[in-house]
C-alpha cells in the first residue's frame, strides 16, 4: 500500500472539514462535511473509511440539501384542529415534554400495555427498546418488520448470520456471485465497489430479480423471475446438485446439522425431533461403532442415510436422509417448476452446473494453519468460490422466510459459507439461536410502574415461549410471538394501527412512534389508515386512538395526523451511535462501528430524539434512565452513549474503551470515547487476526476473539440448521401433540407453512384470489438516488425522480393496446389507481413495478401543492390491505408471512384497463395544511439566506 498522501481532487473550498457517519441510506458510509462561513458547502466520501473507502453515492452528496431542506420541523407542535388536517400551535420544549410526561405517566401507572412504542430506520434501537423495556410495555418494535425480518430470522435460525449487515460476499475471491431481490439502494456503496472488482477479476455475476434495473443491468446474466417463486427456483438448482452430487459431505458432516437423527415416530410429542442423549446432545449414527453418539464426538463417522434404531426402541434416521428424500422429488426438477417460476428449464441447469463448477472445480485455498472448535488442527482455509446476496426482493412475501432458508440451505451445501470466496460473516455475527433471547411481554412479564424482565423481541425455541395468555390471546397489540406470527423477531409495526383501530387484541391509549411515515408510504391500505387514525368512537366521541406523539425532522405525511411533535434534528446536528449493540457497520475482516456527531449546531428550537428519550424516561423515573431520587443518570445522548453499559465493561462503541482509551470491545468506560472517534474519523476498526478470519462459526482462534470483544462471555460456535427443530415444534402444537397446543383455526396454516426443511408454498394472496381476474404482478422498489420517503423532497435528488410511471411489460401493453405515456386505472382485490405508464422490457413479462415512496401527499413535506411527485406521482400502497382476503371464518389474518409477520408488500395481483389521457393520478387527497412553524418555501432554492430562512 502507498505511503502517500491521497491527492486533493480540487482546491480546498471550506474553512473546515469535518469527518462524520452519512445517514442518506443504511450504508453509514464515512463522509467529509465542508463547511464555509458556518454553513454546509459541500459534502465527499472520506477515503479512510473502511465502509466506502470514499465512494459516495448521489444520496450522499445530497445531504446538503437534507439537511437545508425547507420541509425541516422547527419547533414542538400541539395539535389545535381535527387530525390530518395539519393546524397546530407552536409550544415550548418544557410544556411538549410535561405535556408528554403527563400521557405517559398515566398510562404507565395505569397499565403500560396501552403504549405502543415503535419506530422506523432510526438505527438506535439498543436504546429505544431499554426504554420501553424499562417502561414496561410490550409493545415496542420498529421497522424490520415491514422490511427484513425474514432475512434475518431466516438467517439467524439457519447459519447463525444474514445476509446485508450481518454478512457479505468475499469480494475479492468469489469467481461466481448470483443475487436475489436487491434494488440499487441497498448498501449501494459497497456493493458497487464489489461489482467493480468483479468485473475487473472476470467474475461471473448473476442477478435473480423480476426487475433488470441497476445492479441487474449489469450482471453477466439476468434471470427475469416470476415475484413469489424464488424458493421453488433455488429448491430446484439444490434438486439438480443432490442429482449431480455436487454437495459437499465433509463440509455437512463438520459444520451442519446433516446428521443428526430426527425421530420419526408419528403421533407422539417427540416425531421430527432430534434424538438426544442424557445431557440433551443431539445424536448421530456412528458408522464405525454402527452405535449412536453425541453429534461432534472426536474421530466419529456419522451416517448421512439410513434408518436407526435409538437405544430406546424408537426409529430415527439422519435429518440429511430427510433432505434428500424431499428435494429429489420430480416436483422439483427443472421442468416442473419452470412454467411457476417463469424461468426455462435449461437456464435452472444452466445456473446449477456453474455453481457446481465455480465450488468444485476451481475451489481455492488460503495457506493459513488454524484450529476447529473440536481440536483438530487445519493447514489451510479452503473455499468454495461462490457466493450469494440477497434482500427484500425475496423475503417481502408471505413465503420469504422459507424462500430466505432455502437460499442458505443451497449455500452450506455447496461448503461456501464463511470461507475463502463465499458469503462471509460480519462481527459479532455469527450468533447460534441459542445465544438470542426469547421474547418477553406475557402477562407476568408486565405490570404498573414495573420494567419487562428482559427484552421484547427475540426468538421463540418453541410455542413455550410465545407470547401469549392463558387462553391463546396475544400479549402483543400487533400480535407478534403469537399464534398468527409464532417467530415475529422484529415485530410487526405495520399492523399497529389498524389493530389499535380495532382493539384487537385490546385498545391503547398512546400510540408513540419515531421517524416512520404510517400515514403515507410505511402503511398498507393508505387511504383505510389515514381513516384508522382520524376515527372516533360513537359512543364517546373520542378517538378510536386517543393520543399520538410523534418525532421527526420533517414534516411527513405522519405528521399531520399527530396530537403533539417532537421535533428532531437532522443527522449533521446530533449524535448518533453505529452500534455493535444493534445495527453494525463491521467487514467480513475487521470488527467496526461508529458515531455520528453535530458538525453543526441546529438553527431551530429542535433536539434529537434519543436525548429527549433520556429525558423522559428521567421524568418518569425509569429504572436506568434515573436513580432513585428521580436524579436524571445522563445529561444527553453523548453521556450515555460514553457510560451506559449493558453489562460490565459493554456499552454501545467498542473502540477506546478503558481509561485509557486502549481497550477494544470490553472496557471501563473513556470520557474521551467520543473525542477519539472524531479524531479517528468518527468510526473505530480492530483487525481480525488472520487464523480466526474465515470459518468463523467453527474456529477457535475466532470464538476466543469474540470472547475478548465481549460479544459473548463463553464462546458460541454454530452448527447450520439445515433442519429446523424450533420450526417442528410449531408443526407438533399444530397437530395438537405439543403444549401449548395451537388454536383450531391456527393448525392448517402451521402444518403449511412451518416445515422444517425450507419449502415453497403460493404466496397467500395469490392463492386467495382469483388469477384470471387479477391476472398480473405488480411490486415496487426504491432507486439508487432516493432511500425511503425522506429522499424523495430533497431539492437535488428531486430533479433525478419527480414522479414515478407504472414500467408495463410490452406483453402486457400488446394484450391491452397500450403505449408509453397513456394512462391506465390499476386495480386489485382492495383498491384501484389511476398512473401513467412506461413501456420496458426490462422485466418479467407478467410484472409491472413502479418507483417506491416518490409519490407524495400534496402540502406534505413542505412542497408545492402542485409539485409533480403529489400530482403525477403514486404508490402502489393504496392497492395493499394490511389484511388478506376474508375467508370465512372470522379470523383478521395479516397480509404477512404466517413464521414471521413480515409484511407481504410484493403478493400484489392486479388488472390493468387503460383509462381518459391526461389529468392527474388517483386517489388525489386534500393538500395538507403546512404546519405554523413552517415557512413558506422560496420557488428555488439557492446556496445563502433562502437555505437557513
Amino acid at each position: 500500500m502507498s505511503t502517500e498522501p491521497n491527492l486533493a481532487l480540487s482546491e480546498p473550498i471550506a474553512d473546515e472539514v469535518r469527518k462524520t457517519t452519512c445517514y442518506m441510506c443504511a450504508c453509514r458510509c464515512g463522509i467529509n462535511v465542508h463547511l464555509k462561513d458556518g454553513k454546509i458547502r459541500y459534502i465527499e466520501g472520506n477515503r479512510d473509511h473502511p465502509v466506502n473507502r470514499g465512494v459516495l453515492c448521489a444520496k450522499g452528496s445530497a445531504g446538503i440539501m437534507q439537511h437545508y431542506a425547507p420541509a425541516r420541523l422547527r419547533a414542538p407542535l400541539l395539535r389545535t384542529g381535527p387530525r390530518g388536517s395539519g393546524e397546530f400551535r407552536e409550544i415550548s420544549w418544557d410544556e411538549a415534554l410535561e405535556t408528554a410526561t403527563k400521557w405517559l405517566g398515566e398510562v404507565r401507572a395505569r397499565d403500560p400495555r396501552k403504549l405502543a412504542f415503535f419506530t422506523g430506520r432510526d438505527q438506535s434501537q439498543s436504546l429505544t427498546g431499554f426504554w420501553a423495556q424499562q417502561y414496561g410495555t410490550p409493545n415496542y418494535a420498529a421497522h424490520g418488520g415491514f422490511c427484513s425480518v425474514n432475512m434475518a430470522a431466516a438467517g439467524i435460525m439457519t447459519i447463525g448470520g444474514a445476509f446485508w449487515e450481518f454478512g457479505a460476499p468475499d469480494w475479492d475471491r468469489t469467481k461466481l456471485f448470483v443475487m436475489f431481490g436487491v434494488a440499487e439502494d441497498h448498501d449501494s456503496n459497497p456493493i458497487k465497489i464489489g461489482l467493480s472488482k468483479l468485473k475487473q477479476r472476470g467474475a461471473r455475476f448473476v442477478s435473480v430479480n423480476p426487475v433488470r434495473t441497476g445492479y441487474s443491468s449489469v450482471a453477466d446474466s439476468w434471470v427475469g423471475i416470476r415475484p413469489g417463486t424464488d424458493a421453488l427456483f433455488v429448491l430446484s438448482v439444490v434438486h439438480e446438485l443432490l442429482k449431480a452430487r455436487k454437495i459437499d459431505i465433509d463440509y455437512l458432516i463438520r459444520y451442519s446439522n446433516a446428521p443428526w437423527l430426527v425421530i420419526d415416530a408419528p403421533g407422539t410429542p417427540d416425531h421430527g425431533l432430534f434424538a438426544r442423549d442424557a445431557e440433551g446432545k443431539p445424536l448421530v449414527f456412528e458408522t464405525v461403532t454402527e452405535r449412536v453418539a453425541p453429534a461432534g464426538t472426536g474421530g466419529a463417522r456419522p451416517a448421512l442415510s439410513g434408518s436407526f434404531t435409538l437405544p430406546d426402541g424408537r426409529k430415527a434416521r439422519p435429518s440429511f436422509h430427510l433432505l434428500v428424500e424431499k428435494y429429489l422429488d420430480p416436483g422439483y426438477a427443472p421442468e416442473a417448476v419452470a412454467e411457476e417460476t417463469g424461468v426455462p428449464a435449461a437456464t435452472i441447469r444452466g445456473l446449477a452446473a456453474e455453481i457446481a463448477r465455480a465450488a468444485f472445480d476451481e475451489a481455492i485455498e488460503i495457506d493459513q494453519p488454524w484450529t476447529d472448535i473440536y481440536g483438530e488442527r487445519h493447514q489451510s482455509f479452503k473455499g468454495r468460490p461462490v457466493s450469494f446476496h440477497a434482500m427484500r426482493g425475496i423475503s417481502a412475501h408471505s413465503n420469504g422466510f422459507q424462500t430466505t432458508r432455502a437460499l442458505h440451505l443451497l449455500q452450506v451445501l455447496i461448503g461456501s459459507i464463511d470461507c475463502p470466496g463465499g458469503f462471509r460473516f460480519e462481527p459479532p455475527y455469527p450468533k447460534p439461536l441459542e445465544a438470542h433471547p426469547t421474547p418477553h411481554g406475557k402477562a407476568e412479564h408486565f405490570g404498573s410502574n414495573k420494567p419487562l424482565s428482559g427484552p421484547h423481541l427475540g426468538f421463540p425455541r418453541g410455542p413455550e415461549d410465545l407470547l401469549i395468555d392463558e387462553a391463546g390471546q396475544p400479549s402483543r397489540l400487533d400480535k407478534a410471538f403469537s399464534w398468527d406470527a409464532p417467530i415475529a423477531a422484529h415485530g410487526m409495526m405495520h399492523m399497529v394501527i389498524a389493530n389499535a383501530h380495532a382493539g384487537d387484541p385490546y385498545p391503547i391509549d398512546v400510540l408513540f412512534m419515531y421517524m416512520a411515515n404510517m400515514a403515507w408510504n410505511s402503511s398498507m391500505n393508505t387511504a383505510g389508515t389515514m381513516k384508522m387514525l382520524t376515527d372516533k368512537d360513537e359512543a364517546t366521541g373520542e378517538y378510536r386512538i386517543p393520543k399520538i406523539i410523534y418525532s421527526d425532522a420533517y414534516d411527513s405525511e405522519m405528521v399531520a395526523y399527530a396530537d403533539l411533535i417532537l421535533p428532531d434534528t437532522t443527522y449533521l446536528e446530533r449524535y448518533d451511535c453505529i452500534s455493535l449493540l444493534d445495527r453494525p457497520i463491521s467487514e467480513p475482516d475487521a470488527v467496526q462501528d461508529a458515531i455520528r456527531w453535530p458538525v453543526i449546531e441546529p438553527d431551530r428550537d429542535v433536539r434529537g430524539f434519543q436525548t429527549v428519550l433520556l429525558d423522559l424516561g428521567a421524568r418518569l423515573s425509569l429504572p436506568g434512565f434515573a436513580d432513585p431520587r428521580g436524579i436524571p443518570l445522563y445529561k444527553d445522548y453523548a453521556d450515555y452513549i460514553v457510560r451506559h453499559e449493558r453489562r460490565p465493561g459493554i456499552g454501545p462503541l467498542a473502540g477506546f474503551r478503558g481509561r485509557e482509551g486502549d481497550r477494544s470491545g470490553r472496557g471501563a468506560s473513556n470520557p474521551d470515547q467520543l473525542k477519539r472517534y472524531i479524531e479517528n474519523g468518527s468510526f473505530f476498526s480492530a483487525h481480525i487476526p488472520l487464523e480466526a478470519q474465515f470459518f468463523k462459526h467453527a474456529n477457535q482462534a475466532y470464538q476466543d476473539f469474540a470472547v475478548k470483544m465481549g460479544f459473548f462471555d463463553t464462546p458460541k460456535p454454530v452448527i447450520f440448521q439445515l433442519y429446523s427443530e424450533p420450526l417442528q415444534k410449531f408443526r407438533l402444537a399444530a397437530e395438537g401433540l405439543r403444549e401449548p397446543v395451537a388454536p383450531q383455526s391456527h393448525r392448517e396454516r402451521i402444518q403449511a407453512a412451518f416445515d422444517p426443511l425450507p419449502d415453497w408454498f403460493r404466496p397467500f394472496e395469490e392463492a386467495a384470489i382469483d388469477r384470471a381476474e387479477f391476472p398480473y404482478h405488480a411490486i415496487s422498489q426504491r432507486p439508487m438516488a432516493m432511500y425511503h420517503s425522506w429522499g424523495s423532497m430533497n431539492a437535488w435528488l428531486r430533479q433525478i425522480h419527480t414522479k414515478n410511471p407504472l414500467y408495463v411489460p410490452g406483453k402486457i401493453c400488446d394484450t391491452h393496446d397500450l403505449k408509453s405515456g397513456d394512462w391506465v386505472w390499476l386495480t386489485s382485490r382492495h383498491g384501484r389507481i389511476k398512473v401513467e405508464i412506461q413501456r420496458t422490457d426490462a422485466v418479467n413479462d407478467g410484472t409491472m413495478w413502479t418507483w417506491n415512496a416518490v409519490g407524495k401527499r400534496r402540502g406534505a413535506w413542505a412542497l408545492d401543492k402542485d409539485a409533480p411527485e403529489g400530482t403525477r406521482g403514486f404508490l402502489l400502497n393504496h392497492l395493499i390491505h394490511e389484511l388478506l382476503p376474508p375467508r370465512g371464518d372470522g379470523m383478521r389474518w395479516s397480509n404477512s408471512d404466517p413464521v414471521t409477520g413480515q409484511a407481504a408488500w410484493y403478493d400484489l395481483m392486479v388488472r390493468i384497463e387503460k383509462a381518459d389521457t391526461g389529468g392527474e393520478a388517483e386517489p388525489n387527497f386534500p393538500a395538507i395544511l403546512r404546519p405554523v412553524d413552517i415557512p413558506e418555501p422560496p420557488d428555488e432554492l439557492r446556496y445563502g439566506q433562502e437555505w437557513a430562512s
